[in-house]
Protein backbone atom coordinates (compact mmCIF):
# COMPACT_ATOMS: atom_id res chain seq x y z
CA UNK A 1 0.00 0.00 0.00
CA UNK A 2 2.78 2.39 0.90
CA UNK A 3 4.61 1.69 -2.37
CA UNK A 4 1.40 2.35 -4.34
CA UNK A 5 0.87 5.66 -2.55
CA UNK A 6 4.49 6.62 -3.17
CA UNK A 7 4.07 5.87 -6.86
CA UNK A 8 0.97 8.06 -7.09
CA UNK A 9 2.76 10.89 -5.31
CA UNK A 10 5.59 10.74 -7.82
CA UNK A 11 3.24 10.65 -10.80
CA UNK A 12 1.17 13.60 -9.63
CA UNK A 13 4.30 15.53 -8.66
CA UNK A 14 5.85 15.31 -12.13
CA UNK A 15 3.72 18.02 -13.83
CA UNK A 16 4.37 20.33 -10.91
CA UNK A 17 8.16 19.94 -11.08
CA UNK A 18 8.45 20.04 -14.90
CA UNK A 19 9.42 23.51 -16.06
CA UNK A 20 8.65 24.96 -19.47
CA UNK A 21 11.51 25.84 -21.79
CA UNK A 22 13.42 28.01 -21.17
CA UNK A 23 13.74 28.07 -17.39
CA UNK A 24 17.41 29.12 -17.24
CA UNK A 25 19.97 31.00 -19.38
CA UNK A 26 20.70 29.83 -22.93
CA UNK A 27 24.32 29.64 -24.08
CA UNK A 28 25.45 30.41 -27.63
CA UNK A 29 28.90 28.92 -28.32
CA UNK A 30 30.92 30.92 -30.85
CA UNK A 31 34.05 29.51 -32.47
CA UNK A 32 35.60 32.93 -33.10
CA UNK A 33 37.28 35.46 -30.85
CA UNK A 34 35.48 38.33 -29.17
CA UNK A 35 35.13 41.51 -31.19
CA UNK A 36 35.08 39.93 -34.65
CA UNK A 37 32.25 40.30 -37.13
CA UNK A 38 30.57 37.00 -36.21
CA UNK A 39 30.87 37.66 -32.48
CA UNK A 40 29.42 41.16 -32.72
CA UNK A 41 26.47 40.03 -34.84
CA UNK A 42 25.64 37.14 -32.50
CA UNK A 43 25.76 39.37 -29.42
CA UNK A 44 23.27 41.74 -31.03
CA UNK A 45 20.95 38.83 -31.84
CA UNK A 46 21.42 37.36 -28.35
CA UNK A 47 20.06 40.56 -26.82
CA UNK A 48 16.94 40.29 -28.93
CA UNK A 49 16.54 36.59 -28.13
CA UNK A 50 16.82 37.30 -24.40
CA UNK A 51 13.98 39.79 -24.67
CA UNK A 52 11.88 37.24 -26.53
CA UNK A 53 12.66 34.23 -24.33
CA UNK A 54 12.53 36.03 -21.01
CA UNK A 55 15.85 34.47 -20.02
CA UNK A 56 19.47 35.63 -20.39
CA UNK A 57 21.18 34.51 -23.58
CA UNK A 58 24.92 34.29 -22.97
CA UNK A 59 27.54 34.30 -25.72
CA UNK A 60 30.60 32.16 -24.97
CA UNK A 61 33.67 32.41 -27.18
CA UNK A 62 35.53 29.15 -27.77
CA UNK A 63 37.92 30.11 -30.57
CA UNK A 64 40.48 27.81 -32.12
CA UNK A 65 40.86 24.84 -34.48
CA UNK A 66 38.62 26.44 -37.12
CA UNK A 67 35.59 26.38 -34.80
CA UNK A 68 36.04 22.67 -34.00
CA UNK A 69 36.37 23.42 -30.26
CA UNK A 70 33.05 25.25 -30.27
CA UNK A 71 31.36 22.56 -32.34
CA UNK A 72 32.61 19.79 -30.07
CA UNK A 73 31.36 21.70 -27.03
CA UNK A 74 27.84 21.77 -28.42
CA UNK A 75 27.94 18.25 -29.81
CA UNK A 76 28.74 16.84 -26.36
CA UNK A 77 26.09 18.97 -24.58
CA UNK A 78 22.66 17.69 -23.56
CA UNK A 79 20.04 18.18 -26.30
CA UNK A 80 17.88 20.41 -24.15
CA UNK A 81 18.10 23.73 -26.02
CA UNK A 82 20.29 25.46 -23.46
CA UNK A 83 23.53 25.12 -25.46
CA UNK A 84 23.52 26.05 -29.14
CA UNK A 85 26.20 26.58 -31.74
CA UNK A 86 26.86 29.50 -34.03
CA UNK A 87 27.46 27.46 -37.18
CA UNK A 88 29.06 29.01 -40.26
CA UNK A 89 30.62 27.79 -43.50
CA UNK A 90 33.77 27.02 -41.53
CA UNK A 91 32.40 24.66 -38.86
CA UNK A 92 29.48 23.17 -40.79
CA UNK A 93 30.93 22.82 -44.28
CA UNK A 94 34.68 23.44 -44.60
CA UNK A 95 35.99 21.45 -41.63
CA UNK A 96 33.93 18.28 -42.26
CA UNK A 97 34.97 18.18 -45.92
CA UNK A 98 38.64 19.15 -45.53
CA UNK A 99 39.79 17.13 -42.53
CA UNK A 100 40.55 13.41 -42.80
CA UNK A 101 38.97 11.90 -40.87
CA UNK A 102 36.33 14.58 -40.23
CA UNK A 103 35.97 15.45 -36.54
CA UNK A 104 32.16 15.18 -36.73
CA UNK A 105 29.26 14.73 -39.09
CA UNK A 106 27.59 18.15 -39.55
CA UNK A 107 24.23 16.52 -40.29
CA UNK A 108 24.06 13.58 -37.87
CA UNK A 109 25.76 15.25 -34.90
CA UNK A 110 23.76 18.48 -34.89
CA UNK A 111 20.14 19.61 -35.05
CA UNK A 112 19.22 22.61 -37.24
CA UNK A 113 17.42 25.44 -35.48
CA UNK A 114 17.40 28.58 -37.65
CA UNK A 115 19.47 30.61 -40.01
CA UNK A 116 20.39 33.98 -38.53
CA UNK A 117 21.58 35.64 -41.72
CA UNK A 118 24.43 36.35 -44.08
CA UNK A 119 27.61 38.32 -43.79
CA UNK A 120 28.12 40.97 -46.42
CA UNK A 121 30.82 39.83 -48.82
CA UNK A 122 32.26 42.11 -51.49
CA UNK A 123 34.50 41.34 -54.45
CA UNK A 124 37.14 44.08 -54.28
CA UNK A 125 40.19 44.92 -56.35
CA UNK A 126 43.26 47.08 -55.86
CA UNK A 127 44.02 50.42 -57.52
CA UNK A 128 46.43 48.81 -59.97
CA UNK A 129 43.68 46.87 -61.75
CA UNK A 130 42.10 49.01 -64.50
CA UNK A 131 38.66 47.41 -64.22
CA UNK A 132 35.35 49.05 -63.47
CA UNK A 133 33.23 45.90 -63.59
CA UNK A 134 33.55 42.12 -63.39
CA UNK A 135 33.80 41.70 -67.16
CA UNK A 136 36.78 44.03 -67.36
CA UNK A 137 38.35 42.28 -64.37
CA UNK A 138 38.14 38.83 -65.93
CA UNK A 139 39.55 40.18 -69.22
CA UNK A 140 42.51 41.67 -67.34
CA UNK A 141 43.18 38.44 -65.42
CA UNK A 142 42.99 36.42 -68.64
CA UNK A 143 45.66 38.64 -70.22
CA UNK A 144 48.00 38.10 -67.24
CA UNK A 145 47.80 34.36 -66.43
CA UNK A 146 49.60 33.41 -63.21
CA UNK A 147 50.93 36.95 -62.73
CA UNK A 148 48.29 38.28 -60.32
CA UNK A 149 47.52 37.45 -56.69
CA UNK A 150 44.26 37.05 -54.85
CA UNK A 151 43.85 36.92 -51.07
CA UNK A 152 41.54 35.24 -48.59
CA UNK A 153 41.35 35.01 -44.82
CA UNK A 154 38.63 32.34 -44.61
CA UNK A 155 37.45 29.32 -46.55
CA UNK A 156 34.25 30.94 -47.84
CA UNK A 157 36.16 33.86 -49.33
CA UNK A 158 38.69 31.54 -50.94
CA UNK A 159 36.04 29.28 -52.42
CA UNK A 160 34.15 32.26 -53.84
CA UNK A 161 37.34 33.33 -55.59
CA UNK A 162 37.96 29.77 -56.81
CA UNK A 163 34.47 29.60 -58.27
CA UNK A 164 34.99 32.91 -60.05
CA UNK A 165 38.32 31.76 -61.51
CA UNK A 166 37.00 28.33 -62.50
CA UNK A 167 33.99 29.81 -64.29
CA UNK A 168 36.27 31.94 -66.46
CA UNK A 169 39.14 29.41 -66.64
CA UNK A 170 41.39 32.04 -65.09
CA UNK A 171 44.77 31.64 -63.40
CA UNK A 172 45.76 33.60 -60.27
CA UNK A 173 48.05 32.91 -57.31
CA UNK A 174 46.40 32.48 -53.91
CA UNK A 175 47.80 34.20 -50.81
CA UNK A 176 46.33 33.26 -47.43
CA UNK A 177 45.99 35.84 -44.63
CA UNK A 178 45.00 35.49 -40.98
CA UNK A 179 42.55 38.37 -41.28
CA UNK A 180 41.01 40.79 -43.75
CA UNK A 181 42.65 43.97 -42.37
CA UNK A 182 46.17 42.90 -43.37
CA UNK A 183 44.96 41.64 -46.73
CA UNK A 184 43.22 44.94 -47.42
CA UNK A 185 46.42 46.83 -46.61
CA UNK A 186 48.26 44.77 -49.21
CA UNK A 187 45.37 45.22 -51.66
CA UNK A 188 45.70 49.01 -51.39
CA UNK A 189 49.42 48.78 -52.21
CA UNK A 190 48.93 46.30 -55.08
CA UNK A 191 50.82 43.46 -53.39
CA UNK A 192 47.64 41.53 -54.10
CA UNK A 193 45.08 42.40 -56.74
CA UNK A 194 41.75 40.84 -55.74
CA UNK A 195 39.86 39.39 -52.78
CA UNK A 196 36.43 38.69 -51.35
CA UNK A 197 36.04 40.49 -48.04
CA UNK A 198 33.33 40.51 -45.39
CA UNK A 199 32.31 42.96 -42.71
CA UNK A 200 32.42 46.72 -42.57
CA UNK A 201 36.15 47.21 -43.18
CA UNK A 202 36.02 47.52 -46.94
CA UNK A 203 33.21 50.10 -47.49
CA UNK A 204 35.15 53.06 -46.03
CA UNK A 205 38.13 52.20 -48.25
CA UNK A 206 35.84 51.97 -51.28
CA UNK A 207 34.26 55.32 -50.48
CA UNK A 208 37.73 56.87 -50.14
CA UNK A 209 38.67 55.51 -53.57
CA UNK A 210 41.52 53.37 -52.22
CA UNK A 211 40.00 50.11 -53.53
CA UNK A 212 37.06 49.27 -55.82
CA UNK A 213 34.10 46.99 -55.12
CA UNK A 214 32.71 45.18 -58.15
CA UNK A 215 30.02 42.93 -56.66
CA UNK A 216 28.38 41.72 -53.46
CA UNK A 217 27.38 38.11 -52.79
CA UNK A 218 24.19 39.12 -51.01
CA UNK A 219 20.84 38.38 -52.63
CA UNK A 220 20.16 42.11 -52.80
CA UNK A 221 22.40 45.16 -52.79
CA UNK A 222 24.04 46.09 -49.51
CA UNK A 223 23.03 49.38 -47.86
CA UNK A 224 26.73 49.80 -47.02
CA UNK A 225 27.52 50.21 -50.73
CA UNK A 226 24.19 50.42 -52.56
CA UNK A 227 25.84 51.29 -55.87
CA UNK A 228 27.64 47.93 -56.00
CA UNK A 229 25.71 45.28 -58.00
CA UNK A 230 24.85 41.82 -56.73
CA UNK A 231 26.74 38.84 -58.12
CA UNK A 232 23.76 38.02 -60.37
CA UNK A 233 23.62 41.57 -61.66
CA UNK A 234 27.37 41.48 -62.30
CA UNK A 235 27.12 38.25 -64.29
CA UNK A 236 28.46 35.93 -61.57
CA UNK A 237 25.52 33.53 -61.42
CA UNK A 238 27.81 30.54 -60.79
CA UNK A 239 28.97 31.86 -57.42
CA UNK A 240 26.88 29.62 -55.16
CA UNK A 241 28.84 30.00 -51.92
CA UNK A 242 27.49 32.42 -49.33
CA UNK A 243 29.01 33.66 -46.08
CA UNK A 244 26.18 32.52 -43.81
CA UNK A 245 25.53 31.91 -40.14
CA UNK A 246 22.96 29.78 -38.34
CA UNK A 247 22.12 28.20 -35.00
CA UNK A 248 22.43 24.47 -34.41
CA UNK A 249 21.83 22.34 -31.34
CA UNK A 250 23.19 18.92 -30.43
CA UNK A 251 21.77 15.86 -32.19
CA UNK A 252 18.30 14.73 -31.07
CA UNK A 253 17.17 18.18 -29.98
CA UNK A 254 13.40 17.85 -29.42
CA UNK A 255 11.41 19.28 -32.31
CA UNK A 256 9.30 21.48 -30.04
CA UNK A 257 12.40 23.12 -28.54
CA UNK A 258 13.98 23.67 -31.95
CA UNK A 259 10.72 25.21 -33.15
CA UNK A 260 10.51 27.50 -30.11
CA UNK A 261 14.07 28.71 -30.56
CA UNK A 262 13.51 29.18 -34.28
CA UNK A 263 10.40 31.24 -33.60
CA UNK A 264 12.17 33.51 -31.13
CA UNK A 265 15.23 33.95 -33.37
CA UNK A 266 12.91 35.18 -36.11
CA UNK A 267 11.13 37.51 -33.69
CA UNK A 268 14.46 38.83 -32.40
CA UNK A 269 15.63 39.58 -35.93
CA UNK A 270 12.45 41.57 -36.56
CA UNK A 271 13.01 43.81 -33.55
CA UNK A 272 13.90 47.32 -34.86
CA UNK A 273 16.87 47.80 -32.55
CA UNK A 274 18.35 44.44 -33.59
CA UNK A 275 17.78 45.05 -37.29
CA UNK A 276 19.35 48.50 -37.17
CA UNK A 277 22.43 47.34 -35.30
CA UNK A 278 22.96 44.41 -37.66
CA UNK A 279 22.70 46.67 -40.71
CA UNK A 280 25.47 48.84 -39.30
CA UNK A 281 27.62 45.70 -39.06
CA UNK A 282 26.95 44.73 -42.66
CA UNK A 283 25.00 41.65 -41.56
CA UNK A 284 21.77 40.71 -43.32
CA UNK A 285 19.61 39.10 -40.64
CA UNK A 286 17.23 36.36 -41.75
CA UNK A 287 15.62 33.58 -39.71
CA UNK A 288 14.17 30.29 -40.91
CA UNK A 289 12.44 27.12 -39.79
CA UNK A 290 14.64 24.18 -38.79
CA UNK A 291 13.54 22.41 -41.96
CA UNK A 292 14.52 25.33 -44.18
CA UNK A 293 17.93 25.54 -42.51
CA UNK A 294 18.46 21.81 -43.06
CA UNK A 295 17.76 22.19 -46.79
CA UNK A 296 19.94 25.30 -47.08
CA UNK A 297 22.80 23.63 -45.19
CA UNK A 298 22.68 20.59 -47.46
CA UNK A 299 22.72 22.79 -50.56
CA UNK A 300 25.73 24.76 -49.35
CA UNK A 301 27.55 21.57 -48.37
CA UNK A 302 26.91 19.91 -51.74
CA UNK A 303 28.03 23.01 -53.66
CA UNK A 304 31.23 23.10 -51.62
CA UNK A 305 31.94 19.42 -52.26
CA UNK A 306 31.35 19.76 -55.98
CA UNK A 307 33.79 22.64 -56.26
CA UNK A 308 36.45 21.45 -53.83
CA UNK A 309 36.40 17.68 -54.13
CA UNK A 310 35.58 17.24 -57.80
CA UNK A 311 38.09 19.89 -58.89
CA UNK A 312 40.79 18.63 -56.51
CA UNK A 313 41.22 22.02 -54.88
CA UNK A 314 43.40 22.14 -51.77
CA UNK A 315 42.65 24.66 -49.03
CA UNK A 316 45.36 25.93 -46.70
Amino acid sequence: MKSWVSFLLVVFALPATAQPFPSKPVRIIVGFGAGGGADVAVRIIAQGMAAQLGQPVVVENRPGAESVIAAETVRSSPPDGYTILLGTNTAMVAVPTQRVPPPYDPFKDFSPISTIGRFTMFLVIGPGIPAKNVGELTDFIRKHPGQLNYASSNSAAQLAAVQLLMAGKLDMVHVRYKGDPQALQDLMTDRIQMMFTTGTTAPPLVKEGRIRALATLLQSRSPLLPEVPTAAEAGLQKLSIQAWAAFFGPAHLPAEIAARLSKEVGAALRRPEVREQLERQGFEGEGSTPEALAAFHRGQYDAWVRTVKDAGIKFE
